[in-house]
């Protein structure tokens, strides 16, 4: 998913560059009015573990593999503003770091990995959390789902960014087919290792976690396992 330097022309680039900016000045404009205290330090470690998984590849078909893009991991936890903010980072510094995406492609790379799965996929988080029962397994549920959509909408994003700008002699059409075949397949791995975070969290502190804030204060606030006060 990672878009390297030259795959998509220069001025198509440079677009994406000034959308991403735009999106990343609303979120840090956002995380600076709704950030609490309890936030800051999830939030590292959010990106940390991110960062970390985003380094592990599976194996996907026909020599191809895919890796976490954690974009709905994120948003779950920390909401969809930090939760984009978190991704970029850590596109940021493998971009630097490692070449794992070029610099000129970096506005793409975050339009992609970041704000699309962020936000797309906690619209699509809230819309299935309106549906389900408000319990726990809803919300793991919601989650995975929500995130395996997410990858298939990165990747017509990507699709679309190819169609206005793509250097490769492929079309837009055979593109885009072959990135929503594959990225259907990651984003099953995806959906499996962020439901299992959000589970991880949810059992020992739920109270930490954005997308259940809606749930019943006792199961809000107190971890999974300890029983209720009698009245």
């Amino acid at each position: 998913m990672h878009i390297p330097d030259g795959f998509i022309d220069l001025p198509t680039s440079a677009g994406y560059g000034v959308v991403a900016a735009a999106g990343l000045a609303v979120c840090v404009r956002k995380t600076a009015d709704q950030l609490d205290e309890k936030q800051v330090p999830l939030a590292g470690l959010v990106a940390a573990f991110i960062f970390a998984v985003q380094m592990l590849n599976f194996p996907v078909a026909a020599g191809t593999s895919g890796h976490l893009l954690g974009g709905v991991l994120a948003a779950v936890l920390v909401g969809p503003y930090l939760g984009a903010l978190c991704i970029s980072v850590v596109l940021l510094v493998q971009s630097l770091l490692f070449a794992d995406g070029g610099l000129s492609a970096l506005g793409l790379n975050i339009t992609n990995m970041a704000l699309v799965t962020a936000f797309g996929g906690y619209a699509t988080f809230w819309l299935l959390r309106k549906v389900l029962p408000r319990t726990r397994p809803s919300v793991v549920a919601a989650a995975g789902v929500a995130a395996l959509l997410a990858v298939v909408l990165a990747a017509l994003s990507f699709t679309v960014q190819y169609a206005l700008g793509g250097t490769g002699g492929a079309s837009a059409t055979t593109v885009g087919r072959a990135m929503v075949g594959v990225h259907v397949l990651i984003g099953i791995g995806e959906a499996v290792i962020t439901a299992l975070a959000v589970s991880a969290v949810l059992a020992s502190r739920p109270d930490l976690v954005h997308g259940a804030r809606d749930l019943q204060p006792e199961l809000e606030l107190r971890p999974a396992g300890t029983p209720a006060a009698v009245s």
